[in-house]
């Protein structure tokens, strides 16, 4: 039986970047976790069977939860998974929490990364593992959740309970899962007012620390005694580990490479790290993919004033001066300001990268796709290359995204309707 709704448009009407009228509501799966005040997504993914995977952080009357929901592919809410289509929880009981990043793991189980808010003013990295129907799988860690603290109280970092996600801070989220099964995932460390260092940390496949990563199981990632913020990682196809973030005050961007071991790749760079001014402005990274010849490309945003960034990387650790002469590429949208959060690599090697335009009201989605070369693609967006998509009312800002295997593009995030509120968007590709 053909669905009527998907014949809705003419397809001379239908352009790449485009909202798809045929998912949820009119391209828009407002995300429902009952009893929750408000809720935000942080993390999406797509399962083995192509249902889509949403984490989120909840703010319900006992405070700041994490939440976690599946979706269909058409949007509607899966009720067999969790309670009613979702899990809210958090990582120690009496404490509250806040979610990261989701990946399906290759036995088909979901893994949750985010943080344990042991206090008002202190966060601790954490995970969380789940079967396919959202029950905690109860041989990792305490009953399903790990919360990771290190020697010498390393992985402490101060609380950001202001900040939204998706907009970079203190607060790090991100993981990986290495083919093996062995978990990286970050943290950022707070020694005193004005001295931050950037951890890189290893687990087992069972949550436990991975001893033999830098025969301690972290990596304190530091250039020069100087400040460092890490809010990204990214895995190369050779193993290789790269995290990115700010380094200083004013902040540059840096982006920095290890080996699958732990130690620095000095090779990489200026021994192993990567510092990014844009125009003599400040650099926030964001998010770093590998194109498919070993080239990195980073995205984020320029400070003072603030619009999204990238930055095509040879694999030496240098930038790519055949790409925009090596220097930073912004995008200017009118007068907003605007940040990328999230990228892909497609399967055909053009980038699709999610984030938002800033201001008030004037905060709205914004996706855009890049050619391999990075360029903006002329066939995406009617010849602009990026789309900004007003979602609800005020304050839309998008944190993640997603390509399905029919190549459209899910994009993550929230709105502010009265309260901020957890959304998915997909578009026509």
């Amino acid at each position: 039986m053909h669905d009527r709704s998907a014949f809705a448009l003419e397809p001379a009407q239908i352009y790449a970047g485009q909202l798809d009228p045929t998912f949820a509501d009119n391209g828009k799966a407002w995300i429902h976790f009952e009893g929750s005040r408000s809720s935000q997504t942080t993390g999406l993914t797509l399962d083995h069977a192509g249902r889509i995977l949403v984490a989120a952080r909840i703010d319900t009357p006992n405070g700041s939860r994490f939440g976690l929901t599946r979706l269909n592919p058409d949007g509607s809410t899966d009720p067999d998974f969790g309670a009613d289509g979702c899990v809210i929880g958090v990582f120690e009981d009496g404490c509250e929490a806040t979610a990261g990043k989701i990946i399906e793991l290759d036995n088909g189980h979901i893994l949750l990364s985010g943080l344990h808010y042991e206090n008002t003013d202190h966060a601790l990295p954490a995970l969380a593992l789940f079967d396919q129907q959202g029950r905690p799988v109860q041989d990792f860690g305490n009953a399903g959740r790990r919360i990771i603290r290190l020697c010498g109280n390393l992985s402490q970092g101060l609380r950001d309970p202001w900040l939204p996600p998706g907009i970079p801070g203190l607060e790090a989220c991100d993981m990986q899962v290495q083919a093996d099964g062995r978990i990286l995932l970050l943290a950022n460390h707070h020694f005193q007012l004005s001295d931050h260092v950037g951890v890189l940390i290893r687990l087992l496949p069972d949550g436990e620390l991975d001893g033999s990563f830098n025969g301690r199981g972290f990596v304190m990632v530091r250039r020069l005694l100087k400040n460092t913020w890490l809010g990204c990682l990214a895995l190369q196809a050779d193993g290789h580990i790269v995290v990115g973030g700010a380094i200083d005050l004013p902040q540059q961007g840096l982006i920095a490479r290890y080996d699958p071991d732990g130690g620095l790749d000095e090779t990489f760079g200026e021994q192993g790290f990567l510092s990014i001014k844009a125009q003599d402005h400040s650099v926030m990274v964001s998010q770093i993919v590998q194109h498919a010849n070993g080239d990195l490309q980073a995205f984020g945003s320029s400070r003072d004033p603030m619009h999204s960034l990238s930055l095509k990387v040879s694999q030496d650790g240098e930038p790519d001066r055949h790409c925009n002469q090596g220097q930073c590429q912004l995008l200017q949208i009118g007068r907003s300001s605007s940040q990328w959060t999230a990228a892909q690599v497609q399967p055909d090697g053009k980038l699709v990268t999610a984030g938002a335009t800033l201001g008030g009201i004037e905060t709205d989605f914004l996706l855009a796709r890049h050619l391999p070369d990075a360029s903006l693609d002329p066939d995406f967006g009617q010849g602009e290359g990026w789309v900004r998509t007003r979602i609800g009312y005020s304050l839309d800002t998008a944190t993640t995204l997603a390509v399905q295997a029919d190549g459209k593009i899910l994009v993550g995030g929230y709105s502010l309707h009265g309260s901020y509120r957890a959304v998915i968007a997909r578009y026509w590709a």
